[in-house]
Protein backbone atom coordinates (compact mmCIF):
# COMPACT_ATOMS: atom_id res chain seq x y z
CA UNK A 1 0.00 0.00 0.00
CA UNK A 2 0.81 3.51 -0.85
CA UNK A 3 0.45 4.25 3.29
CA UNK A 4 2.82 2.09 3.87
CA UNK A 5 5.45 3.67 1.53
CA UNK A 6 4.66 7.76 3.21
CA UNK A 7 6.16 8.61 6.44
CA UNK A 8 4.12 11.28 8.64
CA UNK A 9 6.87 13.91 7.77
CA UNK A 10 6.34 13.32 4.03
CA UNK A 11 2.30 13.30 4.58
CA UNK A 12 2.53 16.58 6.65
CA UNK A 13 4.63 18.22 3.83
CA UNK A 14 1.75 16.79 1.35
CA UNK A 15 -0.68 18.52 3.49
CA UNK A 16 1.04 21.69 3.80
CA UNK A 17 1.64 21.73 -0.16
CA UNK A 18 -1.75 20.68 -0.79
CA UNK A 19 -2.55 24.13 1.32
CA UNK A 20 -0.62 26.53 -0.20
CA UNK A 21 -1.95 25.30 -3.94
CA UNK A 22 -5.26 25.70 -3.14
CA UNK A 23 -4.84 29.32 -1.62
CA UNK A 24 -2.60 30.64 -4.81
CA UNK A 25 -5.10 28.98 -6.66
CA UNK A 26 -7.90 30.67 -5.26
CA UNK A 27 -6.33 33.99 -5.19
CA UNK A 28 -5.02 34.20 -8.58
CA UNK A 29 -7.96 32.35 -10.53
CA UNK A 30 -10.85 31.58 -8.38
CA UNK A 31 -11.88 34.61 -6.01
CA UNK A 32 -11.17 37.32 -9.47
CA UNK A 33 -13.51 35.28 -11.45
CA UNK A 34 -16.10 35.99 -9.05
CA UNK A 35 -15.67 39.43 -10.68
CA UNK A 36 -16.99 37.79 -13.79
CA UNK A 37 -20.06 36.15 -13.08
CA UNK A 38 -23.47 38.05 -14.02
CA UNK A 39 -24.68 39.74 -10.79
CA UNK A 40 -27.66 37.39 -11.33
CA UNK A 41 -26.08 34.18 -11.76
CA UNK A 42 -23.31 35.06 -8.81
CA UNK A 43 -25.56 33.82 -5.29
CA UNK A 44 -26.16 30.64 -7.66
CA UNK A 45 -22.76 29.78 -8.78
CA UNK A 46 -20.82 30.74 -5.62
CA UNK A 47 -23.65 28.27 -3.30
CA UNK A 48 -22.13 25.85 -5.99
CA UNK A 49 -18.42 26.59 -5.88
CA UNK A 50 -18.58 26.64 -1.19
CA UNK A 51 -19.94 23.30 -1.29
CA UNK A 52 -17.56 21.42 -3.89
CA UNK A 53 -14.84 23.29 -2.47
CA UNK A 54 -15.13 22.66 1.16
CA UNK A 55 -15.41 18.61 0.19
CA UNK A 56 -11.39 19.69 -0.77
CA UNK A 57 -10.55 21.71 1.72
CA UNK A 58 -12.13 21.16 4.92
CA UNK A 59 -10.19 17.78 5.37
CA UNK A 60 -7.01 19.23 3.70
CA UNK A 61 -7.12 21.94 6.81
CA UNK A 62 -8.05 19.57 9.53
CA UNK A 63 -5.31 17.01 7.95
CA UNK A 64 -2.96 19.89 7.96
CA UNK A 65 -3.80 20.79 11.68
CA UNK A 66 -3.84 18.00 12.69
CA UNK A 67 -0.43 16.57 11.63
CA UNK A 68 1.18 19.96 12.66
CA UNK A 69 -0.38 19.27 16.01
CA UNK A 70 1.00 15.91 15.96
CA UNK A 71 4.65 17.01 15.20
CA UNK A 72 4.85 19.95 17.77
CA UNK A 73 4.01 17.22 20.33
CA UNK A 74 6.55 15.05 18.77
CA UNK A 75 9.31 17.51 18.41
CA UNK A 76 8.64 20.70 20.45
CA UNK A 77 10.69 23.02 18.33
CA UNK A 78 10.49 26.57 17.22
CA UNK A 79 10.33 25.93 13.65
CA UNK A 80 6.89 23.39 14.69
CA UNK A 81 5.64 25.93 17.01
CA UNK A 82 5.58 28.61 14.22
CA UNK A 83 4.36 26.67 11.86
CA UNK A 84 1.70 25.79 14.17
CA UNK A 85 1.02 29.28 14.77
CA UNK A 86 0.71 30.28 11.49
CA UNK A 87 -1.59 28.29 10.65
CA UNK A 88 -3.97 28.62 13.60
CA UNK A 89 -3.76 32.15 12.03
CA UNK A 90 -5.17 31.13 8.51
CA UNK A 91 -7.60 29.11 10.44
CA UNK A 92 -8.43 32.63 12.72
CA UNK A 93 -8.42 34.90 9.74
CA UNK A 94 -10.64 31.96 7.21
CA UNK A 95 -13.53 32.30 10.02
CA UNK A 96 -13.39 35.93 10.87
CA UNK A 97 -12.75 37.12 7.35
CA UNK A 98 -13.26 34.76 4.90
CA UNK A 99 -16.43 32.83 6.03
CA UNK A 100 -18.29 36.00 7.19
CA UNK A 101 -17.37 37.56 3.29
CA UNK A 102 -18.86 34.40 1.37
CA UNK A 103 -22.05 34.18 3.66
CA UNK A 104 -22.20 37.83 2.43
CA UNK A 105 -22.17 36.81 -1.10
CA UNK A 106 -24.62 33.93 -0.77
CA UNK A 107 -27.16 36.39 0.59
CA UNK A 108 -26.99 38.22 -2.23
CA UNK A 109 -25.09 41.28 -1.52
CA UNK A 110 -22.07 40.32 -3.21
CA UNK A 111 -21.36 43.14 -4.91
CA UNK A 112 -17.66 44.01 -6.99
CA UNK A 113 -16.90 45.96 -3.19
CA UNK A 114 -17.29 42.81 -1.64
CA UNK A 115 -15.92 40.68 -4.18
CA UNK A 116 -12.59 42.89 -4.26
CA UNK A 117 -12.59 42.98 -0.63
CA UNK A 118 -12.97 39.06 -0.42
CA UNK A 119 -9.98 39.31 -3.21
CA UNK A 120 -7.70 41.47 -1.14
CA UNK A 121 -8.51 39.90 2.32
CA UNK A 122 -7.24 36.51 0.84
CA UNK A 123 -3.53 37.35 0.21
CA UNK A 124 -2.82 37.71 3.78
CA UNK A 125 -4.11 34.08 3.99
CA UNK A 126 -2.02 32.97 0.62
CA UNK A 127 1.30 33.98 2.27
CA UNK A 128 1.07 32.58 5.43
CA UNK A 129 -0.14 29.61 4.10
CA UNK A 130 2.78 29.11 1.53
CA UNK A 131 5.17 30.08 5.15
CA UNK A 132 3.71 27.37 6.63
CA UNK A 133 4.54 25.18 3.64
CA UNK A 134 8.18 26.59 4.10
CA UNK A 135 8.39 25.92 7.98
CA UNK A 136 7.43 22.83 7.52
CA UNK A 137 9.85 21.81 5.28
CA UNK A 138 12.57 23.57 7.27
CA UNK A 139 11.30 21.89 10.30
Amino acid sequence: MLMDHIDITTLRHLFDFGMMVILWLVQLIIYPSFLHVEKSSLVQWHQRYTKRVSYIIIPTMIGQMGLVIHATFMQMNLRNLFALMLIAFCWLLTFTVSVPLHRTIEQGEGDDTILHRLVRTNWPRTILWTLAFVVGLLA
